[in-house]
């Protein structure tokens, strides 16, 4: 089995863990020195386990970002057992985490220990010689004197903290980087990819509504069980990382909370889960987009496609649950014909049939997201793509009439990921979307870009003339 820091490309694995509302995930972003993780004042936001690559003490480290322990877990059942079987899943993933970390930072609060901290101590006392234990919300000293009590406990020292205010957190950083072997990491493996094809990474991130497999399907592509899966809604709060690698090709996934309609949407933890979702976006090039396969498209399904487009970004039509379907001949190639009669502008993005459950389609989808990623990163030389659009040119011609009348000049690709040309014309306020509509599609049959959206934008020589984009 690989060791820890073999998994995350030689980065030495810190965890921080403790009871729920200490501040862990305060302390997660102060280290990150970013707002990656949610932060509120309701106890137990964080569920799965979030991690990051970041820099202590100028040292590259994966940190973690685990839920809270609670000792109040019930066990019979009652109104609230569904709450009571997340919160043993959570803690089953701090354990796991907390197993296979190279170091553990046990965050504390100020004050007189809990029954909650006493026995997360007790379970943590196997892992001493990897264990810091920090007491946040000491800002300006206050109720230091009962922190300093935490020494009778067997800790050789304690670090006074306040992740809101930032003080002593340099010290803190150095005592971390000062327990840790440095010596396996490999220089910028687990960064952003600058090098060729060959080693860039394929960033995907899983989205869609509540409930439809996405922690499923993350934890089967990663082999882990790093994402909690459960009937219940609304798992998943945060962005949960994972990597792993499928023919020669590194993959990072980003596996979000369920996107539901606005309107649904009643607090605030919800709210940042699902713009942490969103946002996820950004950091990715392809989108599997997962559709409950039995309840098929939905509205919500067509607005998430829509801002994954918008941003050009790859997305996958992903029928999650297909293993519900009934086996039948042509079952696919009916649902696949009523997505693209009900979401006709999507129609170049790829239909996978799928179960995350058994990995039913899996081998499918990641072939189709190493093509997929292949298009987004392809450049064409001015001098082909002119060429092709003589061709174009010659067998479509512009319009002739007095109002419609342009000439297109010529023509150039200004990006790759996401993928974009611009066209020069005479007038640009002339150009009618079906020309527009024209041009991209013989872009996409004519140069290899069939499996991912493409933004046009027009320009014109004369000033009082807007440029126009298109996708």
């Amino acid at each position: 089995m690989a060791t820890t820091q073999e998994k995350y490309h030689g980065l030495p694995l810190v965890a921080l863990v403790g009871r729920p509302n200490v501040g862990k995930s305060t302390l997660f972003n102060r280290l990150l020195r970013q707002r990656r993780a949610i932060t509120d004042p309701t106890p137990g936001v964080t569920r799965d386990p979030v991690s990051a690559r970041a820099f202590i003490a100028g040292k590259p480290v994966r940190l973690v970002d685990t839920g809270g322990f609670k000792l109040d877990r019930k066990k019979d059942g009652g109104a609230g057992i569904v709450d009571d079987e997340l919160d043993d899943l959570v803690l089953e993933r701090t354990r796991e985490t907390v197993k296979r970390a190279d170091l553990v930072v046990l965050v504390l609060e100020a004050g007189e220990l809990t029954p909650e901290d006493e026995e997360f101590i007790a379970f943590l006392r196997p892992y001493r010689d990897r264990l810091l234990a920090a007491v946040n919300k000491t800002e300006g000293g206050r109720r230091e004197n009962e922190a300093w009590n935490l020494l009778s406990l067997g800790f050789d020292k304690v670090y006074m903290i306040s992740a809101e205010h930032g003080d002593n957190i340099a010290d803190l950083e150095a005592a971390i980087a000062g327990r840790l072997d440095f010596s396996l990491a490999e220089t910028g493996a687990d960064g952003g990819a600058d090098g060729g094809e060959a080693d860039r990474i394929i960033r995907v991130a899983i989205l869609g509504k509540p409930n439809t497999g996405k922690s499923t399907l993350s934890n089967r592509l990663t082999g882990t069980a790093d994402s909690i899966v459960s009937a219940k809604p609304g798992t998943t709060r945060d962005v949960v990382e994972g990597s792993f690698d499928y023919r020669g090709k590194k993959f990072r996934l980003l596996d979000t909370a369920g996107i539901r309609r606005k309107t649904k949407v009643s607090d605030n933890v919800e709210y940042y889960s699902v713009n942490r979702a969103i946002k996820s976006m950004e950091d990715a090039d392809l989108v599997f987009l997962l559709i409950d396969a039995e309840e098929g498209l939905s509205d919500q399904d067509k607005k998430i496609a829509a801002l994954a487009c918008d941003r050009g970004r790859g997305v996958v039509l992903v029928l999650n649950k297909w293993d519900l379907m009934p086996q039948i001949k042509n079952t696919f190639g009916a649902a696949r014909d009523r997505i693209r009669f009900f979401f006709g502008q999507m129609e170049f993005a790829p239909i996978v049939a799928l179960s995350a459950e058994t990995g039913f389609g899996v081998e499918e989808l990641l072939n189709t997201a190493i093509r997929m990623h292949a298009q987004l990163h392809t450049r064409v030389e001015t001098a082909r793509l002119n060429q092709a659009l003589e061709k174009w040119l010659e067998e479509s011609p512009p319009p002739s009439g007095p109002r419609t009348r342009f000439k297109v000049r010529y023509a150039v690709q200004v990006s790759d990921n996401p993928v974009k040309f611009v066209f020069f014309v005479s007038r640009s306020r002339a150009v009618a979307p079906p020309y527009l509509a024209f041009l991209r599609n013989r872009i996409r049959k004519d140069l290899g870009f069939s499996l991912i959206p493409v933004e046009i934008e027009i320009r014109s020589s004369r000033k009082d003339d807007a440029p126009k984009k298109h996708r």
